[in-house]
């Protein structure tokens, strides 16, 4: 195709682009189909968030255009190694879950994305620019497609890790005096749950689901570590699980383990206190400093310049 051509097909190719981003952006935020173990445990915890969904009108698009849509999408993910697609899935366990994505759905989107932002990259750079240019452009562009979502789904895991390990020492202060008070550990696990709503408490919430399905305890809070990947969480359940076998009482191990995480609180609150100074430095110096020397020195330069022009006129 010539560039003549293409600068011809530019509008109709963008339109046709943005129309396609507009979709893949449904798709992206649309519930996904629970599974049937997930379901289970939903209609155990008696939870009416997933039958609501389940009950929403379907429209006319989203019966039509949709499921083509993520067929597409799943089939590009699926030409994809399948280490990729692993990785993909354990990221959004650990992300929580976003949107209740698929690894296959992830993998798919960014697959698309690169495809999307790279012709139009392209489309638009040929119209302005030399053919080279614009296939240059339309690379980088679906470079960056393909990575904007692997970022966004690393903040997220950044953001929950950060979640839980504020969350834990309270959970954990709660968690001790549930048991100290006679509650069974699983029960006190709910009773935590139930007291506050955040990234932490959800998993709480979950691994007693599964403790109640028929999962070991020890598998239970294999996965939730697993889920979490908190280093201070991943402690405390190998301390409870090694406890358990031999024969320790839980109460002692939860008030020990309350203490210690509470002292890695202390030194964290610190340390983030101590790297205050060090990261003021920037704006004092690039930004109040020089406000501050405007507003002390401003009203004498100009009788500093007078000073300095009638000395050299002397």
């Amino acid at each position: 195709m010539s560039a003549s051509a293409i600068v011809t097909l530019g509008p109709a190719l963008f339109a046709a682009l943005v129309g396609i981003a507009v979709l893949l952006g449904a798709v992206a935020v649309r519930p996904g189909k629970p599974s049937s173990d997930k379901q289970r445990l939903t209609d155990y915890a008696g939870g009416p968030a997933a039958r609501r969904n389940d009950l929403q009108a379907t429209g006319l698009a989203r019966r039509l255009v949709l499921p083509p849509l993520r067929r597409f999408v799943r089939w590009l993910a699926r030409r994809l190694p399948v280490a990729r697609v692993e990785d993909a899935r354990q990221k959004l366990v650990q992300a929580g879950n976003p949107y209740n994505m698929s690894a296959i759905d992830f993998m798919g989107l960014r697959v698309l994305m690169g495809i999307v932002l790279g012709v139009l990259g392209f489309v638009v750079s040929s119209r302005s620019q030399s053919l080279s240019n614009g296939m240059l452009m339309g690379l980088v562009l679906a470079g960056l497609g393909y990575l904007l979502p692997s970022l966004w789904l690393g903040s997220q895991i950044r953001k929950r890790r950060k979640e839980i390990t504020r969350r834990l020492p309270d959970a954990l202060d709660m968690l001790t005096i549930s048991v100290e008070a006679g509650l069974a550990f699983e029960s006190a696990m709910l009773r935590v749950a139930e007291r506050w709503d955040n990234a932490l408490t959800r998993e709480l919430r979950r691994t007693v689901l599964e403790m109640r399905v028929g999962t070991p305890r020890d598998q239970a809070l294999r996965r939730l570590t697993m889920r979490a990947d908190v280093p201070e969480l991943r402690t405390f359940v190998a301390v409870l699980i090694q406890s358990a076998q031999l024969g320790v009482s839980i109460a002692d191990v939860l008030h020990s383990q309350a203490a210690l995480i509470r002292e890695k609180r202390r030194q964290r609150i610190e340390q983030l206190a101590h790297e205050a100074s060090i990261k003021m430095l920037f704006p004092l110096v690039f930004l109040v400093f020089p406000a501050l020397f405007v507003f002390i020195l401003g009203p004498s330069i100009p009788r500093i310049l007078q000073a300095l022009g009638a000395a050299s006129g002397g």
